[in-house]
């Protein structure tokens, strides 16, 4: 088969866009290892959360809307009289029949997309890594930066300085620097590597992280506004019950939100807001009515993360009340009027789009400032933080009490 160009463009940029349709496939992989020079991510470690194929032959059709005899027997046992939804659930499910027809037509094309479908398997194979063997061995950073000896722990950061000489002689610099509550920053032109409890993680080129708990989150606000920043995405730990009862991670009341410094490191000249929010209709409407406002974020608009198989077809059932296969983000421009912009350079949100990947582990979502790059305001390449982040890019800033999760050297191979 003739391999088109949105599958070269893939290759090359990680970004697959599909033709009449406002989405795009996503290769998380390929993105974040543009953030490194000296390693690259595993894909096998990165899609360790990994789905068989559908047993329905692909159509996309009977994949939204047939399940399976074994499910539809215990559908039947565990509730054998529909229940009427109430006013709450009544609301939730009109934003999700709104969201349905522009979900439905993204899945339709990318299931006519032949060759990146023939491409995906190959894709998230990737080669083989001790992720299984290794994972037990995890340092565990919330309980860790919860301990009272948590301002005596250092991490032992090593940096490659290359040598003007024939034999490439690398001199490798050690410094030993306090790993909670301190901003830690990589170097700006090479991969670093920091080494704690036994354990080694890979900083990319140009990083920068700040490991606290919410206390210490004021921390983050910039001496000055050439370092504020035009790209912020969050990804909160909302409350819900589902991940209380796993474990998974500790989840924040919605009301310490507020509390955000948000506007304080929005850029002056204007920042592209990314919040990564759940289905639940009473937390949409906290955040459409408090916490949007309160941060000055005005006229957001919806975008949707849609999550496949190996062969295309959605993780679940699309019309599933309590666990559909999307989630949602809202965008908004702080401190951008767009009355008053005659001539931006950047392009203006203009209704929702659909992004759709492979999804990795629990939580962990695809990186979206290439995916996003027009529609950031400011200089190029534009400043970027991530709030409650769990792992590291070149040029970000990254916050929370796990940013080094995804850094564990396990995860990696070198190039």
């Amino acid at each position: 088969m003739e391999v088109s160009d949105e599958l070269r463009s893939l290759e090359a940029t990680g970004i697959y866009r599909l033709a009449d349709s406002r989405a795009a496939f996503l290769d998380p992989v390929r993105l974040l290892n543009e953030s490194y020079r000296r390693f690259r991510l595993v894909p096998s470690a990165y899609y360790s959360r990994s789905f068989g194929p559908s047993h329905q032959g692909g159509d996309a059709e009977s994949e939204r809307t047939v399940p399976s005899p074994n499910r539809e027997k215990r559908k039947r046992k565990r509730q054998k009289k529909p229940r009427e939804l109430n006013a709450v659930e009544r609301l939730a499910d009109a934003r999700h029949q709104e969201a349905r027809p522009l979900l439905i037509s993204a899945h339709d094309s990318l299931l006519k997309a032949k060759d990146l479908l023939e491409f995906l398997p190959e894709m998230i194979k990737g080669e083989e890594c001790l992720l299984d063997v290794e994972t037990k061995l995890e340092n565990n950073f919330v309980e860790l930066g919860s301990s009272w000896r948590a301002p005596f722990y250092e991490m032992t950061v090593c940096f490659q300085k290359a040598q003007n000489n024939e034999d490439g002689f690398c001199n490798v610099q050690r410094r030993s620097i306090p790993l909670f509550n301190r901003i830690i920053n990589g170097d700006e032109n090479d991969d670093a590597e920091g080494e704690f409890q036994s354990r080694r993680y890979i900083l990319p080129k140009g990083s920068c992280f700040l490991m606290t708990d919410f206390r210490h989150v004021r921390d983050l606000i910039p001496d000055n506004s050439k370092q504020e920043y035009n790209l912020i995405v969050i990804d909160p730990p909302w409350e819900n019950g589902c991940v209380r009862q796993k474990e998974a991670y500790p989840t924040l009341p919605n009301r310490y939100l507020l509390y955000l410094p948000v506007q304080e490191l929005a850029h002056p000249a204007g920042a592209l807001l990314v919040l990564w929010i759940t289905n639940r209709e009473k937390l949409w409407k906290f955040v459409e009515d408090e916490l949007l406002p309160s941060w000055g974020v005005k006229d957001p608009t919806v975008f949707y993360w849609l999550k496949v198989k190996s062969d295309g077809s959605l993780i679940g059932d699309l019309d599933l009340f309590h666990h559909r296969p999307y989630e949602c983000l809202l965008l908004g421009y702080i401190n951008v009027n767009k009355e008053a912009e005659l001539k931006p350079k950047f392009k203006f949100l203009e209704g929702s789009q659909v992004i759709m990947s492979v999804p990795g582990a629990h939580s962990r979502k695809p990186p979206l400032q290439k995916i996003l790059s027009e529609y950031i305001p400011g200089t190029k390449p534009p400043r970027c933080i991530e709030l409650f982040a769990r792992d590291l890019g070149s040029g970000w800033t990254s916050w929370g009490n796990e940013a080094l999760h995804f850094q564990d050297s396990m995860y990696f191979s070198e190039k």
